[in-house]
C-alpha cells in the first residue's frame, strides 16, 4: 500500500507572504511550487495507475466469479432434469415390483417353502431312510413325509412355470430400477460439479472484495496526491498572478518616471532657451538639450 504524503515536503504558502515578500522571493517561492506540484501530480498519476490496474484485477475476477456462476446453474438444470427421470422411473419401477408382488399372491408364490428348500428337505429326509436303520412305522412315515414333500414341490414347479408373465415383469422392474441407479449417479457427479463451481464463485468473489478494497483504498491515496498537487497548482497560479502585478506596478514606476524626467528635461530646455532668447551664449550640452526637447 502506498504510504501516505509526507505533509513536510508541501509548500505552504499564506496571503501574507503574496502582500509582503519581494519579487525575488516569490519567483523562488512559485519555482518551488511548481516542482512540488509537478511532483505530486506525478505521485497522482501512479497512484491512479495502480488503482486501475487493481480495478481491472477486480473485473476479471468478478467475470471468473459469474463464469463459475453460469457453469453452476447449467450444471443444476441438468441435475433437475435427472432428479425427474430418476424419480419418473423410480415411481415406474415401483409399480412394477408392486405388478411382481400382486402376481406372485395370485400364484400363491410369496406362501409355502422355495423350490431350493423342498429339494434339500427332501434330499435330506432320503438321506436318512437310506443312511439308518428305522422301525416300519417310522420308515413308512418318513416314506409319506417324503411324498408330500415331493408333491409340494410339483405344486411348486407348476406355479413357477404358471409365472412367465412375473418374471418378464420382475425383469423389466429390475430394468427400470437400474436405469434409475444410473440417472441418480448422474445427479451425484453433477450436484457435486455443481457445488464446485459454487466453491470456486464463491472464492473468486471473495478475491475480487479483497482487490476492490485495495484499489479504494489506491483511489484514496490517488485522491489525497491530486487535491495535494491541485492546492500547490493554485497557489503557483497565484504567485504567477501576484508577479505579474509587481511587473505592471513596476512598469507603471518605471513609465512615471520616465515622464518625471522628460517633465524634468523640458523645463530645463525651456530655461535654456529662454536664456538664448535673452541673448546668452549656449554650449554644445545645451544645445543637444534643445534638440531632445524640440525647442531647437
Amino acid at each position: 500500500m502506498a504510504e501516505s504524503i509526507n505533509e513536510s515536503d508541501n509548500v505552504a504558502l499564506t496571503d501574507d507572504d503574496l502582500e509582503t515578500e519581494n519579487k525575488g522571493k516569490l519567483i523562488k517561492k512559485a519555482g518551488q511550487l511548481r516542482d512540488r506540484r509537478n511532483e505530486l501530480n506525478q505521485m497522482a498519476s501512479e497512484r491512479a495507475s495502480k488503482r486501475d490496474e487493481l480495478n481491472a484485477k477486480t473485473r476479471e475476477k468478478v467475470d471468473e466469479a459469474q463464469e463459475h456462476r453460469e457453469k453452476r446453474d447449467e450444471l443444476n438444470e441438468q441435475v433437475q432434469e435427472h432428479k425427474k427421470k430418476r424419480n419418473d422411473l423410480n415411481a415406474k419401477a415401483n409399480e412394477l415390483f408392486d405388478k411382481v408382488d400382486g402376481l406372485k399372491d395370485d400364484l400363491e408364490l410369496n406362501e409355502g417353502k422355495s423350490v431350493e428348500q423342498l429339494k434339500k428337505e427332501i434330499e435330506e429326509l432320503e438321506f436318512k431312510q437310506q443312511t439308518e436303520v428305522l422301525s416300519t412305522e417310522d420308515e413308512r412315515e418318513l416314506i409319506e413325509k417324503i411324498e408330500q414333500k415331493r408333491e409340494k414341490l410339483a405344486e411348486r414347479k407348476e406355479k413357477l412355470d404358471q409365472s412367465g408373465d412375473l418374471e418378464d415383469v420382475k425383469e423389466k422392474a429390475q430394468e427400470v430400477r437400474a436405469q434409475a441407479s444410473e440417472h441418480h449417479q448422474k445427479v451425484t457427479e453433477l450436484a457435486d460439479k455443481a457445488q464446485e463451481h459454487h466453491n470456486q464463485m464463491i472464492e473468486a468473489y471473495r478475491e475480487a472484495d479483497e482487490i476492490r478494497d485495495d484499489a479504494d483504498e489506491w483511489h484514496e491515496k490517488f485522491v489525497e496526491a491530486q487535491e495535494a498537487a491541485d492546492r500547490h497548482h493554485e497557489d503557483f497560479v497565484r504567485v504567477q498572478k501576484r508577479l505579474r502585478e509587481m511587473d505592471k506596478e513596476e512598469e507603471s514606476e518605471r513609465k512615471e518616471e520616465r515622464e518625471a524626467k522628460k517633465e524634468e528635461a523640458r523645463a530645463e530646455a525651456e530655461e535654456i532657451y529662454e536664456a538664448f532668447q535673452n541673448g546668452e551664449t549656449l554650449d554644445t550640452e545645451d544645445l543637444m538639450k534643445l534638440q531632445k526637447t524640440g525647442l531647437l
